[in-house]
């Protein structure tokens, strides 16, 4: 117990001095005894030094600047001993690890067994609904770390379930600007917390976790300030002009939305929880960026924790960073976040209470958002000296490569490397030399992280940077091995490429743009089983990937083909564009369960790159291969919705549009006459079943955008058989006047058009004599003869002594004949 409380007391350390503030005023060399030899040789500057090398994991260096480094190592060490009797370390030793995450630069899955250890701890607290919740709701955060947000969204909704918290997002009656005069239904969550006994023993234990009852509302309680709005238009918030929500059946539909009661802050944390993925764009990740605004403001409304509260403002600023009426209070809210942290303001032990049931960032990265927020509006000199402060050199750099000053940027990473470069404040933007010439400090992953920005910076010796980083790091570095195979990737050297970006990955796997590229390097050397892989892992990192998803799909219709039919086409896949084309080669010999595949994944693609035409004619193409000829009736819609203003007639893929048509008409009118009459009816992919769809793409889709005679005579087939005889008859006449013979002006010469002309003019009279008579009302003879005679005077000047012009008097003195 005594390990376990120290340990938990070094982590905290930790978290005072690089996340809630306030600064510390204990150092770690301080709670560890040294021999009367060892204190002279130990300094606080050597021994975070050493903390720090030893923090950085999978090639990511962790930052050098973060303040008592050594007391997470001295956490880590103690959570790693082992413990028989406190089963609560398997917890403790996974919030260190979440710690951990948030120091490195890039993500990096530190074990399984850590998230593995926890899950018992499920059964022993199914009890304790506070503590069960804080558990799941920890897991799901580690879960966001790991950009695995599907994941942590379910984990969230789970952590609600366990605390008994009950939500809603729906509508209510409101007004959101000043000068609204009429109310409109406003988006906004109802929310209740369940009722929790201040005497009873689990709140004593969650206090201790880490959670505590929800206190009663204190307007003068210490928390960050929240900035008005001061518009002139917008309301400082929604006003509520009805008691009730249009939720009709809900278990929170008695609550007031104008006055909702305070939430227990461990339902606000989960509540933000749901808000982290502020660019989620895919409802089944979680909020969409729309939906958030009310669960923030929902937990803003009652301030109760500081670091709950802190947690909601920042979410809030991010939200409003887009909008232009909102965008000034964003950056100043920020702002002050910021130049709070270190004001002793609030107990430590109220800060600490709840951080690990939020994902809160590091004061480092809370300056980082502020100064990429000063750069997105144009404020770069104020960007830069946050980076320079912060030491964040690769921020700097593209700050002056904005200014156009890509040689300041090369002088500071060499300045650095070369031990000219002491202290954050000397920047070479002032042009002073170093007074002293002593080299920095640098610890291995640091320094090959610059060589590699060297390498980004000069183009000409990138090659001989990246090799040197990869040589310093101990050949751990990610970085470096990441950017030698995009080196040899942009060069074309794929074979080159694909062992450095091997390393890479299996150095730090998390990261999905390395799998994108090393799949796109196999696909070039037609490694198909490793470019499956690559794709695989790219779309299990991220799901939403709908490039990676259309070329898994372009790999599958390549894999366990015979060369001599890949050849043609493997120059036009991994380009790295999701625009491979399958237009141009066979699927005849492919795999029917490669095709499947191919289908699947395509379909899933185009849920994220729905605009992606290309993607749609791969996946209309499949799915005809596949015999899902529904699903082929939207994707060439889609086609047609994306191209026709551009390319007119030639986005409709005819051999597509005819095999539709066919599968429609080879079945008889009648569904009773069918071998089979329920499966043809109700089969979506053929006959009766597939006829709405088809009617649909040709009515409603392809004939009000785009017109050729083979679209026409297409749907009059499928009018012939639906025995519509009028309409027949219109679509194969609107045919003609879309064709060479419709179309041929007075003065043709071309002899060949002509000669073609005159047989279309014969089909239409025969398609006249056939179907004319069947329409109601309709003169065809007329008609027949209206347009022979149109052609004939139209043509008659320059092919009167043509022997083909005998066919036209022949079929005139017919047509008179059968007056």
């Amino acid at each position: 117990m005594v390990r376990l409380s120290t340990g938990v007391a070094c982590l905290h350390a930790f978290i005072q001095g690089n996340w809630t503030g306030p600064d510390l005023d204990i150092l770690p060399s301080k709670v560890i005894q040294y021999s009367s030899e060892v204190l002279g040789q130990i300094s606080e500057e050597s021994l975070n030094g050493k903390a720090i090398a030893e923090l950085a994991y999978g090639g990511e260096p962790a930052y050098h600047l973060a303040d008592g480094a050594a007391f997470l190592r001295f956490a880590q060490f103690l959570f790693s001993l082992p413990y028989q009797h406190c089963q609560t370390a398997a917890w403790w030793k996974l919030r260190a690890s979440s710690v951990h995450q948030d120091v490195l630069d890039e993500p990096v899955f530190l074990s399984s067994a850590i998230q593995s250890s926890v899950e018992p701890l499920f059964s022993s607290l199914s009890s304790l609904p506070d503590l069960d919740g804080s558990l799941a709701l920890e897991i799901g955060l580690l879960e966001h770390r790991y950009g695995h947000d599907k994941v942590a969204s379910e984990k969230f909704v789970q952590a609600a379930k366990k605390t008994g918290l009950e939500y809603e997002l729906t509508g209510a009656l409101g007004k959101r600007t000043k000068f609204q005069q009429t109310d409109l239904s406003q988006l906004v969550l109802l929310a209740q917390s369940r009722e929790r006994s201040s005497q009873s023993t689990e709140n004593n234990l969650v206090e201790s976790a880490g959670a505590t009852s929800a206190p009663p509302v204190d307007e003068s309680r210490a928390v960050p300030e929240t900035l008005a709005l001061n518009d002139d238009t917008l309301l400082e918030q929604t006003e509520f002009t009805s008691s009730s929500s249009t939720t009709r059946e809900s278990r929170v539909k008695h609550v007031d939305p104008s006055s909702q009661p305070p939430l227990h802050p461990l339902d606000q944390c989960i509540i933000l929880a749901l808000c982290l993925n502020v660019k989620n764009t895919s409802p089944s990740h979680g909020l969409t960026g729309e939906q958030m605004s009310p669960y923030v403001a929902r937990v803003i409304s009652h301030p109760l924790n500081w670091s709950v509260h802190t947690m909601a403002l920042l979410l809030r600023s991010r939200l409003e960073s887009t909008r232009t009426r909102t965008v000034e209070r964003s950056t100043l809210q920020l702002q002050a976040l910021v130049d709070q942290m270190p004001v002793a303001d609030s107990a430590i032990s109220e800060r600490l209470l709840y951080f690990h049931s939020l994902h809160l960032p590091s004061k480092w990265e809370m300056q980082r958002e502020l100064a990429l927020r000063f750069l997105i509006l144009g404020v770069v000199k104020s960007a830069m000296e946050i980076f320079e402060k912060l030491e964040m050199w690769e921020e700097v750099v593209k700050c002056w490569i904005t200014m156009e000053r890509r040689d300041k940027g090369i002088a500071i990473v060499r300045d650095l490397l070369e031990g000219r470069k002491e202290e954050a404040d000397a920047v070479i933007s002032r042009s002073k030399p170093s007074a002293s010439h002593r080299r920095q400090i640098l610890d291995e992953a640091r320094e090959a992280k610059l060589w590699c920005l060297l390498g980004d910076l000069e183009p000409d010796h990138a090659l001989d940077h990246y090799e040197r980083a990869w040589t310093l790091s101990g050949e751990t570095s990610g970085r470096a091995m990441r950017s030698l195979g995009g080196y040899y990737f942009a060069r074309g050297e794929f074979s080159t490429a694909i062992p450095c970006l091997k390393k890479a990955v299996s150095i730090n796997p998390l990261l999905s743009r390395t799998w994108f590229i090393l799949g796109c390097s196999c696909v070039r050397t037609e490694d198909w089983n490793e470019a499956r892989n690559a794709f695989s892992r790219c779309v299990s990192i991220d799901d939403e990937d709908g490039e990676s998803w259309n070329n898994l799909a372009s790999v599958y219709l390549r894999m366990d083909v015979p060369s001599d039919n890949l050849h043609q086409s493997a120059d036009n896949a991994g380009s790295g564009d999701g625009e491979d084309d399958l237009r141009e080669s066979s699927t005849a010999s492919i795999p029917f369960s490669n095709k499947i595949l191919a289908f699947r994944a395509l379909k899933q693609g185009l849920k994220y790159s729905y605009e992606n035409w290309r993607m749609w004619i791969n996946y209309m193409i499949v799915a005809m291969d596949v015999g899902e000829l529904s699903e082929a009736c939207r994707a060439q819609a889609r086609v047609v919705e994306e191209r026709n203003q551009k390319i007119g007639a030639a986005c409709v893929d005819m051999d597509v549009v005819e095999r539709l048509v066919d599968a429609v008409t080879r079945e008889p009118l009648n569904p009773e006459e069918a071998v089979d009459a329920t499966s043809i009816a109700s089969n979506p992919n053929e006959g009766h079943g597939l006829l709405p769809r088809v009617v649909d793409l040709l009515e409603r889709t392809i004939l009000p955008r785009v017109s050729s005679t083979r679209i026409f005579r297409a749907y009059a087939r499928l009018l012939t058989w639906q025995e519509r005889w009028n309409d027949v008859v219109k679509a194969y006449l609107d045919g003609y006047r879309a064709s060479a013979a419709g179309t041929m002006e007075k003065g043709e010469t071309n002899e060949t058009k002509w000669r073609d002309a005159v047989d279309e003019v014969q089909d239409i009279v025969d398609i006249l004599r056939n179907f004319g008579p069947r329409a109601v009302g309709f003169n065809w003879q007329l008609q027949a003869r209206s347009i022979v005679r149109t052609f004939m005077g139209r043509t008659r000047d320059n092919f009167e002594d043509d022997p083909a012009w005998e066919k036209l008097m022949k079929l005139q003195e017919e047509l008179r004949n059968e007056e």
